[in-house]
């Protein structure tokens, strides 16, 4: 199966950061060397506008962190194409309102991978797969 990170796990294992588990860590290792590594094309958005907003700084202009971001070995972008779009926002009740979160939840379940993620409120969600 393959593993798509959310926004979070993906800066924090370009960043090296300790907040992303071990077994986090172990996970994305395992599916980058399986070309089973995705990343939803939100994310990218979803950094940038963090850095807008201030509440991520990184050590180069956000254009290029991205783009060196996405260069990891295994790592495939997935675009939001019109069935992601629409089934974001057709997933069964309850969910929230977050579009982004939405849009993560709906390209796992249209690729059928499972999410890496810290979020209790995506963990909770009993229409997708999580770990952490």
């Amino acid at each position: 199966m393959s593993l798509l990170m959310d926004t979070h796990a993906w800066v924090w294992w370009m960043t090296g950061s300790d907040r992303l588990s071990p077994r986090g860590k172990t996970a994305i290792r395992k599916a980058a060397a399986e070309n089973r590594l995705l990343l939803s094309a939100i994310s990218v958005w979803e950094v940038a506008k963090l850095v807008e907003k201030g509440r991520l700084r990184l050590d180069r202009d956000v254009q290029t962190w991205i783009e060196q971001a996405l260069a990891i070995p295994g790592l495939t972008l997935v675009s939001l194409t019109p069935v992601i779009a629409c089934r974001a926002c057709s997933l069964p009740p309850p969910f929230h309102d977050d579009p982004a979160d939405q849009i993560v939840v709906a390209t796992a379940c249209v690729e059928g991978a499972t999410i890496l993620t810290v979020d209790d409120r995506i963990r909770k969600y009993p229409h997708c797969q999580t770990t952490w």
